[in-house]
């Protein structure tokens, strides 16, 4: 299979401001009366949540911008395919299959998730690595809580994720010719993914996921590019050994497994050294810049991981 290089967020991708409103508007109309799971479009309901302590003093991204302006490759490569093309995927039923090096292996469904588990709102920055960013307030818990669940066995040095393939409800993953050998993979160290700072989404802006963001279930790592954010999780697997990640295997000197956020190690075709702030400013390219910060910010958090390690090599 050729190898898949997406574009540099040309100005043609950015949704005009004027459709952003025009879809959200449409949304908003009708989500007050339809309950998730009970309609084709599994619209966003509202979800409780205790306030958490991970903030950012950074303003938020308008929620029009963080549910129009989205990667999801299975539902097209375009920024606004995710939210013009998944109103046909079904987040409900939907269950999780936690296994591998582990003492209790469990297939877990959305509803158990969201009844045993506390679901808290946190504010993150998140930063692509096309060098755009935002900042969302996610509603979830600590991955840690659900990997002490299924109890890791000492043997287990990683965790895996998978993605859910359905091609009739997600086009992307469709058609003859596919730039990504579905499904959509990634992985995280053992440490990495029992930090407090790692959590499974269940929620944005006080409402369930909707489609284009990863419902019903993602993972978030904030001190990591967001190709990391795994979306629409179906297995979560302990393993011994490093796990195979979509985009490190497409394009492994471009994407890294580690994709630890580096303003002074640049992608091979832009700098990361400044990011686009997607919904502030104006002009061309829709946002202002700002510079980047080593791990997105969060340095005096995980920098520690990665004591003694070459982050140029690592990347």
């Amino acid at each position: 299979m050729p190898a898949f290089r997406p574009p540099h967020i040309p100005s043609g991708d950015i949704t005009p401001r004027d459709l952003y409103l025009s879809r959200r508007n449409m949304i908003g109309g009708v989500a007050g009366t339809l309950a998730l799971g009970l309609t084709e479009n599994a619209l966003a309901a509202p979800l409780k949540a205790v306030p958490g302590s991970y903030k950012v003093a950074d303003k938020l991204t308008p929620q029009k911008d963080v549910t129009t302006y989205n990667n999801f490759y299975e539902f097209g490569t375009d920024k606004s395919d995710p939210a013009a093309n998944s109103g046909k995927f079904k987040p409900r039923p939907w269950t999780i299959d936690v296994g591998g090096l582990v003492a209790k292996p469990q297939t877990i469904d959305i509803e158990t998730i969201l009844s045993s588990f506390t679901m808290e709102e946190r504010v993150y920055r998140m930063r692509c690595v096309e060098a755009w960013s935002m900042v969302i307030p996610w509603i979830g818990f600590p991955l840690s809580a659900l990997l002490d669940r299924v109890e890791p066995l000492g043997s287990a040095k990683y965790v895996a994720f998978e993605t859910v393939v359905r091609p009739d409800e997600m086009p992307g993953q469709s058609g003859f010719f596919q730039s990504i050998n579905w499904p959509y993979l990634d992985g995280l160290r053992m440490d990495e993914a029992r930090h407090p700072l790692t959590i499974l989404a269940t929620g944005l802006y006080g409402e369930t996921l909707p489609n284009q963001n990863g419902a019903p279930l993602r993972l978030v790592v904030p001190w990591k590019y967001g190709f990391k954010g795994i979306k629409s999780i179906v297995k979560i697997t302990a393993t011994e050994k490093q796990p195979p990640c979509t985009w490190n295997i497409l394009a492994p000197n471009e994407y890294g497994f580690y994709a630890n956020v580096n303003p002074k190690v640049d992608h091979p075709r832009w700098s990361q050294a400044t990011e686009r702030r997607i919904g502030e400013g104006s002009g061309l390219f829709g946002g202002k810049r700002i510079d980047t910060l080593p791990f997105n910010g969060y340095a005096d958090e995980v920098a520690s991981l990665y004591s003694g390690m070459d982050l140029t090599k690592y990347y």
